[in-house]
């Protein structure tokens, strides 16, 4: 279906402002806390894969990545100009959880993962303005204009049943929601079976935090919001999972994977402990970025580490924001539960590209 463009642009300037702008910093390599002691090689196999991925500008840049692990020091060094993000940083984890599910509905199984519906319409607004880079809407066409999608909580209440939407079905509506929100995950069959969805789309809903939600309606304590205490409290409060699942609008729907994943947002397998997911109207997807953050759980209470931007979130706003990969299964998701690490983060890009703010 076509919109109207007068319609069309209407929308665009109602739903998108001007990007504040990035402020780099151009820094020394010695000047980022720990280069010397992180590993920059581990992050070497996530940069290739990106490097599939970019523009001809990083020709030079990629074509230039060793074979030799011993290098890579020397390489990033050489190729790359290293560049404070002025703004304070912000860093959360996500990982990919592992769900009970089957490919038909059952008593057990009655929760659905959907496709993308065809009725779905997906904008991406840095096709319009430049200003607008890495915003998205979406909606459903009605009477010739782009209308809000079904909600959460309409979904919730079937407004996509008997369309053949269902990807898979799992047992556990929480689950359902975390999966959600990490993105991608793997499903368990009882026939032993593994299958892997991917993000496939989104309801152009703003997203809400639950661990938000529960903070203003006085449920849990600032100071205590993680993961795992928004499902202690889920799983204690049984007849109110819904009201407060449902308040936050947007929906995730998916799409089964095949190989190597998780995909993020580059279309690329993530690399666990050195993928990151930004903000990319501020820090460009593909690029390397060294984390300087304070991290209780981790050696000397640090975290100091290459990385490759190569994926988004819906929460993950703002120039100095990330979310760190951490890998499957229950331990990534026990780092990822936890993490809430400030600090600094480094953008690098290929000598001679300027930064474009």
């Amino acid at each position: 279906m076509r919109l109207g463009a007068l319609a069309l642009l209407s929308l665009l300037a109602a739903c998108a402002a001007p990007a504040p702008e990035r402020k780099l910093e151009p820094v020394a390599f010695s000047a980022l806390p720990g280069w010397t002691q992180d590993d920059p090689a581990q992050a070497l196999p996530a940069l290739r894969r990106s490097c599939a991925k970019m523009p001809e500008t990083w020709t030079q840049a990629c074509g230039a990545i060793p074979d030799d692990p011993a290098r890579a020091r020397a390489y990033f060094e050489a190729e790359f100009q290293a560049y404070r993000v002025t703004a304070p940083g912000f860093v959360t984890g996500y990982y990919e959880p592992e769900l009970n599910g089957a490919t038909q509905r059952s008593a057990k199984y009655r929760v659905p993962l959907h496709r993308v519906p065809d009725d779905l319409v997906q904008v991406d607004l840095g096709e319009w303005r430049d200003a607008w880079k890495g915003e998205r809407v979406a909606g459903r066409i009605i009477n010739g204009r782009l209308r809000p999608y079904h909600r959460r909580a309409d979904i919730a209440k079937g407004a996509l049943d008997g369309r053949n939407l269902e990807v898979l079905w799992v047992d556990d509506p929480v689950d359902a929601f975390f999966l959600e929100v990490q993105g991608s995950g793997r499903a368990k069959l009882e026939d032993g079976r593994i299958l892997r969805v991917g993000f496939a789309g989104q309801n152009g809903h703003r997203y809400v935090a639950i661990g938000r939600t529960l903070l203003d309606k006085g449920e849990l304590q600032p100071g205590n919001v993680s993961m795992q205490s928004i499902r202690a409290w889920l799983a204690a409060n049984p007849e109110r999972m819904r009201e407060i699942l449902d308040s936050n609008p947007s929906y995730v729907f998916f799409r089964l994977l095949d190989g190597d994943g998780p995909l993020g947002a580059q279309g690329v397998a993530l690399t666990p402990g050195r993928s990151l997911a930004v903000d990319r109207a501020h820090l460009p997807l593909g690029a390397p970025v060294f984390l300087d953050l304070a991290h209780e759980d981790s050696p000397g209470g640090v975290i100091r580490r290459l990385v490759v931007a190569q994926d988004t979130g819906g929460a993950i706003r703002g120039p100095a924001r990330g979310d760190l990969f951490w890998g499957p299964g229950k331990e990534a998701g026990e780092m990822a539960g936890r993490m809430k690490a400030n600090g600094t983060l480094y953008l690098l890009l290929p000598r001679g590209l300027a930064p474009t703010s």
